[in-house]
């Protein structure tokens, strides 16, 4: 059998998450120093550590299967290239920011100004969007210094938590557009090859569905429980055992992260006692 070849990042901010979301789905891996391959001893993977920005033409060129890497940068370099599915981990934005002292008016502030950037094409689709006519400067790396040193009069960059540009005098004006890591799939994949893919693609998805979500237990008296079970947003049904105590029942479900506090509020209020509440290490519908 083939192996399975995925990209990731060799160093920055998508390497580690990437290597921890492969362990979660039970995939072994031996990482030694400055290796830039490495077969995993437990499923039929090898992993190329490559530069972020040369990661979209080994998919293209098909030197890789697999690949994961910001949405960001397929947008700007390989928006033909797949996506297998999002991994809702390193979060992000693309977006144009301008020195704090200036008064922004609205896009087109940006009419006849110089723009400095890593991502070109993104800018460019953006003022061809909105009818806007600017010189674009390419910067690989230090984006934020361009305005201070008046080589442009915006910037367009990733935006995480904006402390970079605050601590560059800039703000953040408009988002251009909204990343997170993703899952990319070369367009010239063989089907034994999508194969392995589509059963790596099922165990990060075990692993992502458990990561949201809950699983409850909690005492519900008999006369209580269908009220309690329409109030669970969760699963398709939940489990009920009787409990030891005659009228009484404990009551298993899963319910997602973001509905935690509300339901737990409901619960209560409708009978229940004892409520539990447990992580889900892998989670399979």
């Amino acid at each position: 059998m083939s192996n399975l070849k995925i990209g990731i990042q060799k160093s920055g901010r998508l390497h580690d998450k990437s290597i921890e979301i492969l362990k979660r789905c039970g995939i072994s891996i031996d990482n030694r120093r400055d290796q830039l391959k490495v077969a995993a001893s437990n499923f039929p993977l090898e992993i190329y550590y490559l530069r972020n920005g040369d990661i979209p033409q080994y998919l293209k060129d098909g030197v890789i299967d697999c690949a994961i890497l910001g949405e960001n940068l397929l947008i700007e370099k390989a928006q033909e290239i797949h996506t297998q599915m999002k991994l809702g981990f390193s979060k992000c934005q693309v977006s144009m920011a301008i020195p704090k002292p200036q008064t922004y008016n609205g896009i087109k502030d940006f009419e006849d100004k110089k723009i400095a950037t890593s991502y070109p094409n993104t800018v460019q689709q953006f003022l061809d969007k909105n009818g806007i006519s600017a010189d674009i400067h390419i910067i690989n790396g230090s984006v934020e210094i361009a305005p201070n040193i008046g080589l442009a009069d915006a910037i367009c960059d990733i935006v995480s938590s904006g402390s970079t540009l605050f601590k560059n005098n800039l703000k953040e004006v408009e988002v251009i557009l909204k990343s997170e890591a993703v899952l990319a799939v070369s367009p010239v994949i063989d089907k034994a090859t999508q194969h392995i893919l589509d059963k790596l693609s099922f165990r990060i998805d075990a692993v992502l569905k458990a990561k949201t979500s809950k699983y409850i237990l909690m005492n519900v008296p008999n006369d209580k429980i269908d009220h309690v079970i329409q109030l669970l947003p969760g699963m398709k049904s939940p489990t009920v055992l009787p409990l030891a105590e005659s009228n009484w029942s404990s009551v298993h479900t899963v319910i997602d992260e973001n509905d935690f506090w509300e339901v737990i509020d409901q619960l209560k209020s409708a009978g229940a006692e004892g409520i539990l509440v447990a992580p889900i290490e892998k989670m399979i519908l």
